[in-house]
C-alpha cells in the first residue's frame, strides 16, 4: 500500500475501524479486504499533498466512501440510476468545488456528483468557501482530492474546467468543457461572478438532465 509507511498507529487503527463499518454498510456488495485496500490507497493519495496530517484518517474515510459510492453507482443499470456528473479542474480547490456545491444543493438528491483535480491542492480556496457561504452553501468540510477511475467510470457526464490535456478522456462518456476563469489569486470581489456563472451553468445542466431544481 503506497505511502502507508508514514502512517501513524492511531491512523491505522482508525482506518481499520472504518473498514469494518463500511463493510457493514456494503455487506454483500464489497468485501472487507477490498474496502480496506481502498481506504489505505485513499490515505496515500491524500497524504501525497497534505500539509497538515492530523485530519488524514478522517479525510481518507470520506474519500473512500465517495469512491465506494461511485463504484456501487456504476453497477446499477443506466436506466435505473440517478444521473451522475464529475466536475474536474486542476487543483480541485475552486471551480470544481463551486460546481459540486451548487449541483448538490440544487439537485436535492435527485442526481449525484463528485469532483476531483489533476494536481490536488492542500486546501479549498478560502475565498471560494466564503463566497459559497454567502450564497447559503457550506462547503467548509470539503477538501481537494484527485480524480480516480471509480468516479470516471460512474459518471454519465464529465465537466472539465481548465484541465487541458490532463483531463482524462474515456469513450462513451459525454464531455463538456466550461471555459471559466480560475478564482485562484483573485480578490473575493472577482470570485463572486465566477460563483454566479457556475450556478447558471449548473442550472442549465440540471435542466438538460431533466432534474428538477430546489
Amino acid at each position: 500500500m503506497q505511502g502507508t509507511h508514514h502512517m501513524t498507529q492511531a491512523h491505522r487503527m482508525c482506518l481499520n475501524r472504518a473498514a469494518r463499518e463500511l463493510h457493514d454498510h456494503y455487506r454483500g456488495v464489497f468485501g472487507e479486504e477490498t474496502i480496506r485496500s481502498l481506504l489505505f490507497s485513499s490515505y496515500a493519495e491524500l497524504a501525497a499533498t497534505a500539509t497538515v496530517r492530523n485530519w488524514l484518517a478522517i479525510g481518507a474515510e470520506r474519500f473512500a466512501r465517495q469512491r465506494l459510492q461511485a463504484l456501487a453507482h456504476a453497477r446499477i443499470a443506466a436506466t435505473g440510476r440517478k444521473p451522475s456528473v464529475l466536475f474536474l479542474c486542476v487543483h480541485n480547490a475552486g471551480r470544481s468545488q463551486i460546481a459540486l456545491g451548487w449541483f448538490t444543493q440544487l439537485a436535492g438528491g435527485r442526481a449525484i456528483a463528485w469532483s476531483g483535480g489533476s494536481q490536488a491542492a492542500a486546501q479549498v480556496n478560502p475565498d471560494v468557501v466564503t463566497t459559497m457561504a454567502e450564497a447559503g452553501i457550506d462547503i467548509s468540510a470539503e477538501f481537494p482530492k484527485p480524480w480516480t477511475d471509480e468516479f470516471l467510470l460512474a459518471a454519465d457526464i464529465v465537466i472539465t474546467m481548465g484541465c487541458g490535456d490532463a483531463c482524462p478522456l474515456l469513450p462513451g462518456k459525454r464531455y463538456e468543457d466550461w471555459e471559466i476563469d480560475d478564482p485562484a489569486g483573485l480578490a473575493i470581489e472577482a470570485v463572486r461572478p465566477i460563483r454566479d456563472e457556475i450556478r447558471s451553468r449548473v442550472e442549465k445542466l440540471l435542466d438538460e438532465l431533466g432534474v428538477s431544481r430546489n
